[in-house]
């Protein structure tokens, strides 16, 4: 089981805690093609060849991965050994409730033998997978006060933040450089994990 790598937060994220790590710089990120995609408020999920798993190191059982498990059971047979999807599962509500998601999984990474593939190949496989991306919010050059202006667009009470990645491929190991995240403040407001509250699922578009 290999997991997907820590996103950094941005300077400017104010909801870093004492745990998290924090980019140092953002020269990694001063390209002209930048992709900047809204952070869904899920469980971050890798679907790979054999089957798939959470990041979270609690293996247990819990019912918000069954319907994972389902959809994943027909992506996996189409994958080649070093192949994994990352994305999120947004089955359970978590901090923020979704009412119309597209689906209950939303990717928003193709990683092939340790490189993240670029977003125009990455939305190529998720298309072909049957894979629906999360909502991409800004693609363009950087410029200086960009992330300053997309979290103020953001709405805090629907949306958990953004994620700024350069568009094109990057070795996994150069992740702390080429993509950070921006999240709300105090964006976890209960102090009991969601895991052990009462499962309420989230919506689908439509449902």
């Amino acid at each position: 089981m290999k997991k997907y790598g820590r996103t950094f937060h941005l300077p400017i994220s104010p909801g870093a805690t004492s745990d998290d790590k924090i980019m140092s710089s953002l020269d990694g990120l001063m390209v002209e093609d930048l992709i900047v995609t809204e952070k869904m408020d899920g469980e971050n999920t890798t679907i790979h060849a054999g089957g798939c798993h959470a990041r979270s190191p609690d293996s247990r059982y819990h019912p918000s991965r069954d319907w994972l498990k389902a959809f994943a059971a027909g992506i996996s047979p189409r994958l080649k050994e070093g192949e994994r999807i990352i994305g999120e599962n947004l089955y359970a509500r978590h901090s923020v409730a979704y009412d119309a998601l597209p689906s209950y999984f939303l990717g928003f990474a193709w990683i092939v033998d340790g490189e993240v593939q670029s977003w125009d190949l990455t939305q190529t496989r998720f298309e072909e997978l049957g894979i629906r991306p999360v909502p991409a919010l800004y693609r363009g050059p950087y410029r200086p006060g960009l992330f300053n202006d997309l979290a103020e667009a953001l709405d805090l009470t629907k949306q958990e933040g953004f994620v700024a990645r350069i568009a094109d491929a990057f070795a996994e190991t150069d992740m702390p450089t080429r993509i950070g995240k921006y999240v709300r403040e105090g964006h976890v407001e209960s102090e009991t994990h969601w895991m052990k509250t009462e499962l309420i699922p989230n919506r689908l578009a439509g449902a």
